[in-house]
């Protein structure tokens, strides 16, 4: 009997990865959709009435869709797993399996083997695809706002976007970057109230683009002295020039090799490389701490005050004035070198961060095939109202534990690995837990409840269950 059971176990399994393929395929393009609506809502303003070309917008548009990929396969799992085992159970083939002798784990077997090539897919394309198709919207971005400095810019909505200033326009164009009606806040000098406004102007960039140009024409500038109070002064101009540093846009040569790539733009392989010449770096400064100690220590036990430190010569004078100068220059240079050590931590924590989290996603397909096949059981219903609510929870949980451990981890307070890794430990013991319970139900053996899994030809090869002689009275 056992063997002919095992012989029809591979069209069960079968039966159950069909039963989740069509609620994934849904169930992703649904979210990609949500995602994507999302994104274009957020940013319609910036992609519509710009002047960019619609191949441009649609470059834009798919280069997002690798992250939002990214975060969508994980949640599409959850939402397969839910629908697909609670329509099973709705439908009482949870219990006819079982009363046919199949296990809840044996049920799972399936669903998480196709969870972990899923996974698996995901690593590889979170450590090939994603990373390059980050760098091509980088250099895109720079492009774009290179030709069309006003990107960022929307009508009537003030932008803090570049340091130390807030604009407000009233009207830009989509064939130049002439402005109309601009309303200046120049915050660059704390003990002045600078207030610039103008009929019109234009943006563009120095040629290193290193400077962003604001050309003014036609307005007034409005200045009040918090500090010394002197009053209040009023200029009328009919041209004026500002220069702005363009550290908030974030403005880099787009050429092949002119940026370095960012912690997002590298995979797990090549940030491993970076955090190893990090790491050798972080040993030779506290290294260089350390040299500077215990020079400093044997020079005041052996009293000839000799230190390395690589500062003018100290003027001669009376001990205390001596030592209180060494005292002050040491914790210069102590406090200089701790501040390039603890730089040196946190870029590598935040490297190491974005390497775990690059396998903590994808595993979140395996977690969440524990936590959404006891749960499918358990709902007794197969809709996508009931399963994508279930989902949506543990989701924004995960997501919450996910992004509460990174910022953590970046911050130094807990270690890359638990601020990455923490929300698939805590949800994978919940789904272990889940699936325990629901294994330690008690198995009824009655082998003709799997006859509507097998084909009519096969049903000959199951095992009979005995029939009572009462019964077949």
């Amino acid at each position: 009997m056992a063997g002919k059971l095992y012989s029809t176990m591979p069209l069960l399994y079968r039966y159950i990865v069909r039963a989740h393929a069509g609620p994934f395929l849904f169930s992703l393009v649904t979210l990609m959709f949500i995602f994507l609506l999302q994104f274009v809502m957020k940013f319609i303003d910036q992609l519509v009435g710009k002047g960019l070309s619609g191949i441009v917008i649609i470059e834009l548009v798919i280069l997002n869709l690798s992250w939002m990929l990214v975060l969508a396969v994980p949640m599409s799992v959850l939402v397969a797993i839910l629908m697909a085992f609670g329509d099973l159970s709705s439908r009482n083939e949870i219990t006819a399996m079982k009363a046919g002798g199949v296990s809840i784990y044996r049920m799972m077997a399936p669903v998480f083997f196709a969870g972990t090539i899923v996974a698996l897919i995901m690593v590889w394309f979170n450590n090939s695809v994603l990373p390059e198709t980050n760098h091509r919207l980088k250099a895109l971005t720079t492009d774009i706002r290179r030709k069309k400095p006003t990107i960022a810019l929307v009508n009537g909505v003030f932008s803090q976007d570049l340091p130390g200033y807030s604009m407000l326009v009233r009207k830009t164009s989509e064939r130049s970057n002439d402005l109309e009606g601009v309303t200046l806040y120049d915050y660059t000098n704390p003990t002045k109230n600078i207030v610039i406004t103008a009929e019109r102007g234009a943006i563009s960039f120095s040629p290193d683009f290193r400077k962003i140009i604001m050309q003014l024409y036609r307005g007034e500038i409005h200045e009040l002295d918090m500090q010394e109070r002197t009053g209040y002064r009023k200029v009328r101009f009919e041209k004026h020039r500002i220069a702005m540093d363009v550290e908030g846009f974030d403005f880099e040569r787009s050429q092949t090799g002119a940026f370095s790539r960012g912690d997002r733009e590298l995979s797990a392989p090549a940030m491993m490389v970076v955090v190893d010449s990090l790491s050798g770096e972080l040993g030779r400064q506290r290294a260089e701490v350390q040299r500077l100690m215990t020079a400093e220590m044997q020079g005041a036990l052996d009293g000839t005050w000799h230190t390395g430190l690589n500062d003018p010569i100290i003027p001669q004078g009376p001990v205390p004035t001596t030592a209180l100068i060494r005292a002050r220059t040491l914790g210069s240079a102590l406090a200089t070198a701790a501040f390039r050590v603890e730089a040196l931590e946190r870029q590598i924590d935040q490297y190491r961060v974005e390497i775990h989290k690059k396998y903590a996603i994808p595993a979140a397909c395996i977690i969440f095939v524990l936590v959404g096949a006891p749960l499918g059981i358990m709902a007794r219903r197969g809709g996508f109202g009931i399963a994508a609510t279930l989902s949506l929870g543990f989701f924004v949980l995960y997501w919450a534990f996910l992004i509460g451990g990174e910022k953590l981890a970046d911050r130094n307070i807990l270690s890359p690995f638990w601020g990455m890794w923490g929300a698939n430990i805590i949800i994978g013991l919940m789904g272990v837990y889940l699936t325990f319970k629901i294994g330690r139900e008690t198995i009824l053996i009655n082998w003709s409840g799997l006859e509507r899994f097998i084909p009519r030809r096969w049903r000959t090869q199951l095992p009979q269950t005995p029939v009572a002689p009462e019964q077949a009275a």
